[in-house]
């Protein structure tokens, strides 16, 4: 068992356990009965989200000392108490079940989920290759 850092929308990987959108908002134009069917996610739960202030910081990120900036603010919101046990709870259950976190960005590298794969990393997940 492990849990994967993946893009919502994107085809599910064979065995890939419930996926959970760490995202803002929900996908626009798609009902929300269909959000698992499609491939969005099972469950939302924007907790891991970036803020909207935070989010907006790395969207327009076009240096990477702005860059750094989203990602140090965006690390110190997942310290705050209620993020940094939802990651412990994601860590302990990827050595017994699988399941999945992701995020629409196209590019890992410049999205949030990049820094949740090294946030869990550091607590210990079992991550699955890609």
């Amino acid at each position: 068992m492990s849990i994967r850092i993946v893009r919502l929308g994107t085809p599910r990987a064979h065995g890939e356990g419930l996926r959970i959108g760490t995202v803002r908002r929900p996908p626009r134009g798609v009902p929300k009965t269909e959000f698992a069917s499609q491939d969005w996610y099972d469950v939302w739960y924007p907790n891991l989200a970036p803020s909207a202030e935070t989010m907006k910081l790395g969207q327009e990120a076009e240096t990477p000392a702005q860059w750094n900036a989203f990602m140090r603010k965006y690390k110190v919101e997942m310290a705050e108490a209620d993020a940094s046990r939802s990651l412990d709870l994601l860590a302990a259950l990827s050595h017994s079940t699988a399941l999945s976190v992701g995020c629409y960005c196209e590019d890992e590298s410049r999205c949030h989920r990049s820094l949740l794969r090294a946030l869990l990393a550091e607590r210990g997940a079992d991550i699955a290759a890609n």
